[in-house]
């Protein structure tokens, strides 16, 4: 299987198989051929590869011209804040967010502190396959790579958004697991300025992620059990590099990661009416909440960039996706899971609701997931055929992003994956009963 995969989210791929060095320092001279060589930041998560792909992206950025300020081991939301507040021409996070350890990536940010949009990343890759880069003589050549801290700006971003004294007045304990990744700088301090009992779990940056760095059911067992054993109020999971939430209730109840983000319209709406940003993947939760405030949900194709230009666009209250990931416009236009965190202690603070009863509130709808991992010359014609069946059926179908499909009880959506050789299936309804039938009726269509 090839585990190259070029697109709106970077460049990502498995270390030492399509992931080379080679790979990083020629997107690195493209990047910064694509902004005229100026001023770059980079950070990394802590993966062991990390130290090899900083070296070559720095060699590709200084052998441009640029002016390099590394922001060492930080969130990738801490280094888009920095972006706008050092003005840098852009920045790269290295990280592969919620892929395997195994995996590693290129982030590409633009001044705006935004991803690049998918016009952008095109002329990104056209770049690199030119290989016509920008290229400084000896004298040219910065001799000086700056340092900078990212951690306590984005702390300081955090703390002007919520309401800390009254968070800090309620005393709340909270448990928190950091896959031992970049959120183990961010978090834990995030959450002792607002007055929190922290109890932290694998938040040793030195150490091996301890699970997939993905905050689904699946990897927050360890988490639960410290919830209950610490009689936490609530418990948080990060991703590798701090753009994804998961929550486990006090009760310890492991939340699906399709539930973060309708628990936050929930919050926010009540706090201010307007407009919510998603994908079109995402739960029809979003919608069932947004309605109890009179609020237009938005949806937009799979991938960060689309949900922030849509945001920017609309001046959305709130915006976000299934994956977990949650945009605050008052810190910033991008998944940001520390101002998540912010946002529902705030909330539990202003009043008193615990999360378990916040959790009771959403709509109750089943969904699933299957992904079907193909071959990249077989993808787009694993979706042709779904085209035909579908046009043969005389079938409506919405073609924002790949394929999705709906009745009055549910729906099904398939597309291919932004991050990996994958057809992504998602089937949605109001009983796993029916969820099946339409996960089922895709596959079928697909040939399995």
């Amino acid at each position: 299987m090839n585990s190259l995969k070029i697109g709106i989210s970077g460049v990502r791929g498995v270390v030492g198989e399509t992931f080379t060095p080679e790979l990083a320092v020629g997107f690195a001279q493209a990047f910064a051929t694509y902004l005229d060589s100026g001023r770059v930041l980079v950070c990394r998560d802590t993966r062991p590869s990390g130290p090899m792909v900083r070296a070559a992206v720095l060699a590709g950025l200084l052998a441009a011209g640029c002016e390099v300020i590394d922001l060492g081991i930080c969130p990738t939301p801490s280094l888009q804040l920095s972006v706008r507040r050092l003005g840098a021409a852009g920045g790269i996070s290295i990280t592969a967010g919620h892929n395997p350890e195994p995996w590693n990536a290129l982030k590409f940010v633009r001044a705006d502190g935004l991803y690049f949009n998918s016009t952008q990343a095109d002329e990104l890759l056209d770049l690199f396959h030119q290989a016509e880069y920008a290229k400084a003589d000896w004298r040219g050549i910065r001799s000086k790579i700056e340092e900078a801290d990212a951690i306590a700006p984005h702390l300081e971003a955090l703390a002007s958004a919520f309401d800390v004294e009254a968070v800090r007045a309620r005393r709340l304990k909270v448990a928190v697991d950091c896959c031992n990744s970049s959120c183990s700088l961010l978090s834990p301090r995030w959450l002792e300025l607002l007055g929190c009992e922290v109890l932290a779990v694998n938040d040793d940056p030195t150490a091996p992620f301890p699970h997939a760095p993905e905050p689904r059911r699946q990897a927050m067992a360890q988490l639960r059990a410290l919830v209950l054993a610490g009689r936490a109020d609530i418990g948080f999971a990060h991703d590798a590099d701090g753009e994804r939430l998961g929550i486990v209730t006090e009760e310890g109840e492991i939340l699906s990661e399709e539930a973060t983000l309708p628990l936050a319209a929930e919050i926010e709406l009540r706090r201010k009416t307007g407009a919510v940003v998603t994908n079109v993947s995402t739960s029809a939760s979003v919608e069932r909440v947004a309605a109890r405030y009179g609020a237009a949900v938005i949806r937009t194709p799979v991938g960060q960039a689309f949900i922030s230009e849509a945001m920017a666009e609309t001046r959305a209250v709130l915006g976000g996706e299934g994956s977990g990931g949650v945009v605050l416009p008052r810190v910033q236009l991008s998944h940001d899971s520390a101002a998540a965190v912010g946002l529902f202690l705030e909330h539990m603070a202003a009043t008193g609701e615990r999360v378990s009863e916040l959790a009771a509130r959403l709509p109750r709808l089943a969904m699933l997931k299957h992904d079907l991992a193909v071959e990249p010359n077989r993808i787009h014609s694993l979706l042709q055929r779904l085209y035909e069946e579908l046009e043969r059926e005389g079938a409506e179908y919405d073609q924002t992003d790949g394929v999705k499909v709906a009745w009055p009880d549910g729906w099904v959506h398939v597309r291919v994956s932004n991050t990996e050789s994958l057809i992504r299936v998602i089937a949605e309804a109001d009983t796993a009963q029916r969820a099946q039938e339409l996960l089922d009726w895709a596959r079928d269509r697909l040939g399995r």
